[in-house]
This record gives C-alpha cells, structure tokens and sequence, in this order.
C-alpha cells in the first residue's frame, strides 16, 4: 500500500473512531439516583437552626460514569410541614412534629429517574416545639348533604359512606378522596388544610374534623 493510500486509511480509522466515542457521549443516560445520608436524619425539635445536607448521585451508562446531581435534581418533602429541603438538598424542620420522607427526580428524556427515599424524624419535648408523647390525633370525617357518597383516604384507613373516624400519626398529611354514589354530585369540603374539587389534604397535628358535602 503506497503512502498516500495509507493515509486516507488511517483518516477513516481516526473519523470512524471520532464518531463512535461522540456517539457514546451523546447517547449517555442515567441509570440511577441515589441519595445520602441513606438513613435520613433525626431532629430534636422544630429549630429551623438545624439542618441536614443531602447529596445526590448519579450514575450514567455508555460509558459508565458517576456525576454529583445534587444541584441539579428536583428535591422533595412528602411532609413539608415536618421536614422541608431545599433546591440544594439541605433538609431543615419545619413546623411540625412527626416524620417525613425526601426523595430526588431527574428527568432524562424519555424516563424520570427517581431515588431511594431518607426518612426524616423531628421529635423531642414540648420545650422544643414539639408535642409530648401521647395519643395520637384523631381524624372524623362528616358526610352531609342531600346526597349521598364515599369518602376514602389515600392510604385506606377510612372508607366512610356516614361519619367515621381514624387515628393518624402526628404530623402526617392525610389525602381523602370524595366520591359521589350514581345520581349524586360532589358539592364541597370544610375543616381541610387545602382541597382541590374532590381531593381534601389534612394536617394532622391535633383532631381534626372534615365534612363532606353531596348533592
């Protein structure tokens, strides 16, 4: 093979390689999500002092790679009256007692990655802003109206087709669901935190009653 031969060779190589590892790049994708510290955290009031910081770690395939995500993911509280965290993953108390779970997304198209979820606990004595050890807040639901349906929560405890009631943790958020029976409509929820149409949140720092009207 004469030089010149040679070389155009040896630039196809070089291209075709060029191409491959730019390929590679651009088809990188996350494979997962992982948070730490993986056991969550503990406080011992609600101090808005303390505080927790949280890391997010991602690792990406083709090629094989781990990157620090923690500004970049989308953070969460499932009870942000009890734990809020931050957009760079610093978790604090809030207002409320009770537990809490944080978890971190990240959208990389086509797929949302989520990751493992760090239990949170503010607990301590009254001093603290926190209540005593004791029963548990009792929630009643009331159903009115001159119709007639059911209201469940998310979790199942509750499926009230008249008054009932429940007991849920302090500091928990307790999603009910209206649903109206055949010829009747949902009119209105009172006594909730926040409602949206037939969807009620609940707060349950003490007893609580919600009343649910039909149609």
């Amino acid at each position: 093979m004469n030089a010149k031969w040679f070389g155009i060779v040896a630039l196809i190589a070089v291209a075709t390689l060029l191409f491959n590892l730019s390929s590679c790049g651009y088809n990188q994708h996350l494979v997962s999500l992982t948070i730490a510290p993986a056991a969550g955290a503990q406080f011992g009031g609600v101090d808005p002092a303390l505080f927790v910081d949280f890391t997010a770690t991602g690792t990406y395939e083709h090629p094989p790679h781990t990157k620090d995500m923690t500004t970049l993911v989308t953070w969460k509280s499932d009870t942000p009256q009890v734990a809020q965290v931050s957009t760079g993953g610093v978790v604090t108390p809030n207002t409320n007692c009770g537990a809490a779970n944080v978890t971190a997304t990240f959208y990389d198209s086509p797929n949302l990655v989520a990751s493992n979820s760090a239990h949170i606990v503010v607990d301590g004595p009254a001093a603290d802003g926190c209540t005593p050890a004791g029963p548990q807040p009792i929630l009643t639901v009331d159903i009115t109206g001159a119709g007639t349906g059911t209201v469940s929560d998310s979790t199942g405890v509750l499926n009230c087709i008249a008054t009932c009631s429940a007991t849920f943790a302090i500091g928990s958020t307790v999603t009910l669901n209206a649903a109206p029976n055949a010829g009747s409509t949902f009119a209105s929820w009172s006594g909730c935190n926040q409602s949206t149409g037939p969807t009620c949140e609940v707060f349950m720092q003490n007893n609580v009653t919600v009343t649910a009207t039909f149609n």
